[in-house]
């Protein structure tokens, strides 16, 4: 090869190989799974029916996944990829009572069930009877939209201290 070959090699391959090193640097994504269940984003238009259940008073006064303390008496619910901090409308196919309550938990971990209800959110959509009911649930609002203009929505500083109710 002649000195110019090798110049003009360089030349034009060095920018191509850059634009090939860099493709290679970005992240990938995986799709979701069994094994690999990320948090979606909230959009207002997502729906999900399934099966819902509840949970109450093994769990009443433990911390959530997302860190608060779980008062069964709030309309909150379990989800296993919504952000936390997500509100939701869940409607019990079966009756046609619904009710909105915040994502605030990680489950159900039951297969077919999508949403973890708690008491009082049971309760209005007549699901402590039966136990696991019809649902569809739509995201009303994402965390995003919500984020400082409720505040703390409970927290306790002592334990067996009551949450405080906004």
């Amino acid at each position: 090869m002649t000195w110019m070959k090798i110049r003009r090699t360089v030349w034009v391959g060095t920018p191509a190989t850059l634009v090939f090193l860099l493709a290679s640097c970005a992240g990938r994504q995986t799709a979701p799974g069994p094994g690999n269940q990320t948090a979606h984003p909230a959009a207002t238009c997502y729906e999900e029916t399934g099966e819902a259940s509840w949970y109450g008073h093994p769990y009443h006064g433990r911390r959530t996944a997302s860190g608060e303390i779980f008062d069964m008496y709030q309309m909150t619910a379990a989800h296993r990829t919504l952000p936390f901090g997500t509100w939701v409308v869940a409607e019990n196919s079966a009756n046609g009572r619904s009710v909105k309550v915040r994502i605030n938990d990680r489950g159900p971990h039951k297969s077919r069930r999508i949403l973890d209800l708690s008491y009082a959110a049971a309760r209005v959509l007549g699901a402590i009877g039966p136990g696991v009911i019809p649902v569809r649930l739509r995201v009303i609002a994402s965390p995003e939209a919500t984020r400082g203009l409720l505040g703390p929505l409970s927290h306790s500083t002592r334990r067996g201290e009551e949450p405080v109710r906004l």
